[in-house]
C-alpha cells in the first residue's frame, strides 16, 4: 500500500502544487504599476491638451442646449458670469466687457487667484488673467477661453508670463510626452483644471432644465 501511495503521488501534475505555491506566482512590479498610474493621471495634461490657434493659446468648446433659444442661453450665462466676477478668488479687474443682447454675445475679462499650494506656512499662487467669450445661438453656444497670462511671485521678482511662452506643448511637456516640466507644468495643469471646471459648469447650467 505504501508503495502504491507514492506511485500515485508521483503522478499528480506539478501544476496543482504550483497553484498554492506563492513563489510560483508572477511578481508585480510595483514601480512599474506606480509609474503607469501616474501616467494615467497626467494623461489629460500631456501633448494636445493646450490647443493653439494662429500661435495663440485658445480653448474652445461647443455646448449643446437642446430646446433653448439664443436669448435663454444668453441670460443663463450672463447671470453666471456676472456672479462669477464677485466670487472670493476674483480680483478687482474681473468684469463683463461685452453684453450684446442683439447678437447674443458675451465677453468677460477675469483676474483671479490660481492657487498651486496652500498650507500653514506655504502659499504658492499666481494672478491669473483670461477672457471668456460666449456666442449664443438657438440650441447651443460656442465658448472660448483666451488671452491667458500670469503674474507670478509679486512679492519677490515679479514674473509676467503669457500662456504662449509657458504652458504650450513645447514649453511644458517633455519630448517623450510622459510628464510635465516642474515649473511650467504646474501652470499648465491648473489652467486646464480651471478651464475644465468652467466649461463643465456652463454645460451643466444649460442642461439643468
Amino acid at each position: 500500500m505504501k508503495q502504491l501511495f507514492f506511485t500515485l503521488l508521483m503522478l499528480v501534475p506539478m501544476t496543482l502544487w504550483a497553484q498554492d505555491n506563492t513563489w510560483e506566482r508572477p511578481e508585480v512590479d510595483e514601480q512599474a504599476e506606480a509609474a503607469k498610474a501616474k501616467e494615467n493621471v497626467n494623461a489629460k495634461y500631456l501633448r494636445g491638451a493646450v490647443p493653439e490657434v494662429d500661435g495663440r493659446v485658445v480653448f474652445t468648446k461647443h455646448i449643446e442646449a437642446p430646446g433653448k433659444s439664443a436669448s435663454q442661453i444668453y441670460d443663463i450665462l450672463h447671470q453666471y458670469l456676472q456672479k462669477m466676477t464677485k466670487e472670493k478668488n476674483q480680483l478687482e479687474n474681473s468684469k463683463l466687457v461685452t453684453e450684446d443682447t442683439q447678437k447674443h454675445e458675451l465677453v468677460a475679462s477675469f483676474e483671479e487667484w490660481l492657487i498651486f499650494k496652500k498650507a500653514a506656512l506655504v502659499l504658492d499662487q499666481t494672478r491669473f488673467f483670461y477672457v471668456i467669450q460666449a456666442q449664443c445661438k438657438d440650441g447651443g453656444v460656442d465658448v472660448t477661453m483666451s488671452h491667458i497670462r500670469y503674474l507670478y511671485e509679486e512679492q519677490r521678482k515679479a514674473q509676467r508670463i503669457s500662456a504662449e511662452e509657458w504652458i504650450t506643448d513645447k514649453e511644458a511637456v517633455n519630448k517623450k510626452n510622459t510628464k510635465l516640466y516642474p515649473g511650467s507644468g504646474k501652470f499648465r495643469r491648473k489652467t486646464i483644471d480651471r478651464k475644465d471646471f468652467l466649461f463643465n459648469k456652463f454645460e451643466s447650467l444649460l442642461n439643468e432644465h
